[in-house]
């Protein structure tokens, strides 16, 4: 009898250490599904993706500037996506609401906060990102209907013109839209209202090429980049003199530079072809001053800055894209395609030592 009953205890005990193992192996599980599931539910920042964003300021499509945006993001206009495995910084702008300082068009953009002067700069901008989408409606007679601009140095002085503007433009119904670059000169004397910019294909067309009817297109670009298709650029401006290389597989190298210390344009005579066609007919054919951006402070943006917007083709027919906006309501213009939205999967800035800050342009337009 006795052997039985210590047999049983035996049993017993062995019964309870395996039970006891058990129950921390549940335990332990459950911790690490725990831990997992918090994993995925963290927020993953623009500031974790591309880590520069202690040289911008951030403005927002509803005309907000938000600061250094480092750990922040703003479901309507600025966040993240992850996309087959790849993050991505999604900057989106709709066509309609509140803008910054006195442009006609909305913008999620980032602004440099120190500013350089081309004389002595040695600064640099490097992108790579795609389009995701353009404005859907739109008179196609206007130069800037279905466009966003995804790169920009633009003067923080005298009258703020812009040196560079990428532009992407793609019309509803094509598959491939055109990337082109603009150079705004930077007008003679007092009055900057004869400005206008010239401009120049990388792949497809054109600012120029626009349809002949409000509801007509022009031919699709043969060699042009489609929505979602990645593309890079990078932009050096050094001793004066700024290079654009953009890049993309399976498209061919494009390579430019321009002296931003001497202009090309100092009388009617230099004006191109191009700008007589588009700008003249608008009153704006002024001549740049002798020393273009000599003595300007610049600096870089990069972002979404939608150049769609509803103001009526007869104020301008360049600018002013006739486009929906639904009185400005944000969430119904996403709903029926009626915004920017690019997405930046890299990008780098270096920033010359020369460099002063630009606190005075956020002041002047904040």
């Amino acid at each position: 009898m006795k052997k039985y009953t210590i047999a049983l205890v035996s049993l017993l005990l062995v019964f309870s250490f395996t039970s006891c193992k058990n129950t921390t192996k549940k335990t332990s599980d459950s911790t690490e599904d725990t831990s997992a599931e918090n994993q995925s539910d963290k927020t993953v920042y623009a500031s974790d993706v591309i880590p520069f964003f202690d040289d911008w300021k951030l403005i927002l499509g509803d005309g907000s500037n938000v600061g250094i945006a480092n750990d922040f993001e703003n479901k309507d206009f600025f966040y993240t996506e992850n996309k087959n495995g790849e993050e991505w910084v999604v900057f989106k702008a709709p066509n309609g609401g509140d803008t910054h300082g006195t442009s006609n068009n909305t913008r999620t953009e980032l602004a440099q906060i120190k500013k350089w002067y081309p004389e002595t700069a040695d600064d640099k901008l490097t992108a790579t990102l795609k389009v995701m989408n353009v404005s859907s409606t739109g008179d196609a007679r206007v130069a800037a209907t279905h466009a966003v601009v995804v790169g920009q140095i633009h003067s923080a002085d005298a009258f703020e013109n812009e040196p560079l503007k990428i532009f992407y433009k793609k019309y509803p119904g094509h598959t491939k839209g055109s990337v082109f670059w603009h150079y705004e000169i930077n007008t003679a004397g007092d009055d900057n209202a004869g400005r206008w910019d010239y401009s120049s294909a990388v792949w497809g067309n054109d600012f120029s090429v626009v349809g002949e009817t409000a509801d007509t297109y022009p031919a699709e670009p043969e060699d042009g980049i489609a929505l979602g298709e990645e593309f890079s650029y990078e932009v050096v401006v050094k001793d004066g003199i700024m290079s654009l290389k953009f890049m993309s597989d399976g498209h061919e190298t494009k390579t430019f530079t321009k002296n931003l210390l001497e202009s090309e344009y100092t009388t009617k005579a230099d004006i191109p072809e191009q700008t007589k066609k588009l700008f003249f007919p608008i009153g704006q054919d002024g001549v740049e001053r002798k020393e273009a951006y000599t003595g300007e402070g610049c600096f870089f943006k990069l972002g979404a800055y939608n150049q769609t917007n509803g103001k009526s083709p007869d104020e301008n027919m360049n600018w002013c894209s006739g486009a929906e906006t639904h009185g400005g309501d944000i969430q119904m213009q996403y709903a029926d395609g009626n915004y920017a939205e690019v997405w930046f999967k890299t990008a780098s800035i270096s920033v010359s030592d020369a460099a002063v800050s630009n606190e005075g342009y956020f002041t002047k337009n904040d």
